[in-house]
């Protein structure tokens, strides 16, 4: 049972520190549209999408208010569209309009679904999917898009990769500054029950529908620490465990509620700390109140450790219903702390990615100079997924190679999205070492049968 105390504390967390349940996302499968034609299933898939939550926006937004925790978006994710559109690959770009104004119909903010699964080989209905996603996510406002690339079980699968670097680079080109490289992520055991974008889809190990929630408060942790100056680090380790779990019960109480209005089974809390653009909301913040000078600096990666551990074990006792990403993000564009390091010159790319090695999903929302190859953005991707797949963790790479743009300008997204300080990247060539293709072999301790 809440006491008083709590009741108290829950507002302050609401109303001074920036707690919000970030996204409720309703995961609807589409395997029930498949027709004999591209036209018939994406007929289908409007009408489904269109069913299955036509009450989603209303009903989150009451709950809202009743409850009084602000709730930021309202998002639907569905199977990934590549195995829906299997029988007709190159027509696949009718479902993404279709996709698209079923979101608009809706009112949600965001679909993510636009997604392939060749972590193992690509097919050739996979390979054609593949090459329509820059044309989807220039022709759609609200459609997301990702690719899953590799996994500890089955290695990185480095045709793929090439291809994905390939499609960033046209992505950008076709989207003014490069927005719609926002809207898609390249993952490493991506996780089939994410509410988060741009890497949403539904999994079709999922059931029929569900309700998944994603809960973020950097600054409720943020605040908490702030309190503790002289703590030593077993200490603020359990000051972050403590306010996880409070805020991943406040999670759990609205995706429950939720759920039941909407009759859909729930289904995860995802307890990751998503920061904004907006002070007062920064993981890097919370880095720093450990005692770090700047985010970026030596201690950085172990201190990033500890508050990502922390986090999950808090949210963890605090519900059995734990999924998605669930620890703490580091996009640069959507976090006010990162991104003034990165204008500052305190945090590089090199740093970045060590850090994704102890923390959630991986190089998130960084812009890059236009004129990056696409082979390096493969090299990129192939090392932030060599680390995923040796450490058993979902990593991802969401990089924008902004048309135009050098090092030192900045491209502003607005909204979530934030501004990113255009950081530079190593100008050696990886064009050989992508050209080989072939599979980046699993490591031995994924072999456990």
């Amino acid at each position: 049972m809440f006491n008083s105390t709590d009741v108290i504390e829950t507002i302050d967390m609401i109303e001074k520190e920036h707690l919000d349940v970030r996204t409720v996302t309703m995961g609807i499968s589409l395997l029930p549209c498949v027709r004999e034609s591209a036209e018939k299933t994406a007929e289908a898939v409007y009408g489904r999408v269109c069913k299955c939550a036509e009450k989603l926006v209303p009903t989150v937004e009451q709950v809202s208010r009743e409850y009084g925790i602000p709730i930021v978006n309202k998002r639907v994710s569905v199977t990934p569209v590549s195995l829906i559109t299997a029988a007709f690959p190159e027509k696949s770009a009718l479902v993404a309009l279709a996709l698209d104004r079923a979101a608009d119909a809706l009112g949600v903010d965001f679909l993510g679904g636009y997604s392939a699964l060749v972590h193992k080989a690509t097919a050739d209905y996979e390979r054609a999917f593949l090459k329509t996603i820059p044309e989807a996510l220039a022709s759609t406002k609200k459609l997301c898009a990702s690719v899953n690339v590799g996994s500890t079980r089955s290695g990185v699968n480095m045709d793929a990769v090439k291809l994905v670097g390939e499609l960033v680079k046209e992505t950008a080109r076709l989207t003014p500054e490069g927005i719609g490289c926002a809207k898609f992520v390249a993952f490493c055991n991506a996780a089939e029950d994410n509410p988060f974008m741009a890497g949403a889809f539904h999994g079709v190990g999922e059931a029929d529908c569900t309700i998944n929630v994603g809960v973020s408060g950097p600054g409720v942790v943020q605040h908490a620490l702030s309190f503790a100056p002289e703590a030593d680090l077993t200490e603020a380790a359990e000051i972050i465990k403590r306010t996880a779990f409070k805020i991943t019960r406040a999670g759990q109480l609205v995706a429950k509620e939720a759920a039941r209005r909407l009759g859909v089974p729930f289904g995860v809390v995802d307890l990751s700390l998503a920061p904004t653009p907006a002070r007062g909301d920064s993981v890097a913040h919370i880095l720093e109140e450990l005692g770090l000078e700047t985010v970026g600096g030596h201690g950085t990666t172990a201190a990033l450790a500890m508050l990502n551990d922390a986090v999950k074990k808090g949210g963890v006792m605090a519900s059995s219903r734990v999924g998605g990403l669930s620890g703490a993000f580091i996009p640069v564009s959507e976090d006010i702390g990162m991104i003034e390091a990165a204008e500052r010159g305190a945090i590089t790319f090199d740093k970045l990615e060590a850090m994704t090695c102890v923390c959630s999903v991986g190089l998130d929302m960084i812009a890059i100079p236009g004129d990056t190859p696409a082979s390096t953005i493969s090299a990129i991707l192939a090392d932030e997924a060599a680390i995923g797949m040796v450490n058993g963790k979902t990593t991802a790479v969401r990089v924008i190679p902004a048309p135009g743009k050098k090092v030192g300008d900045t491209v502003n997204f607005g909204g979530l999205l934030g501004r990113a300080p255009v950081m530079p990247v190593h100008t050696g060539s990886a064009e050989k070492f992508i050209s080989r293709g072939g599979i980046l072999p699993a490591p031995i301790h994924s072999f456990k049968n």
